[in-house]
């Protein structure tokens, strides 16, 4: 395993997003039509690195629940 990757990264653009939409990680889950869970929720807002997929599932859900087409580059800084 590759120690130099660092996999916390701060708060993402997508908890700033979800704050101007008043919605929460139960919002998404709830608006999801993929399999998500609000660990995976809680962990993009906070910066955990995550796997493409999973950001596609978190910008689908997002996208659904606000109604505006959000890419995965305006969600997350790495």
């Amino acid at each position: 395993m590759n120690k130099d990757i660092e996999r916390n990264l701060g708060e993402q653009p997508i908890a700033r997003i979800m704050l101007e939409h008043d919605l929460k990680a139960q919002n998404l889950v709830a608006a999801s039509n993929e399999h998500i869970t609000h660990k995976m929720v809680s962990r993009a807002c906070k910066g955990r690195r995550l796997t493409p997929n999973v950001q596609s599932k978190i910008r689908n859900a997002l996208n659904k629940a606000t109604g505006k087409e959000y890419v995965i580059e305006n969600l997350f800084t790495y």
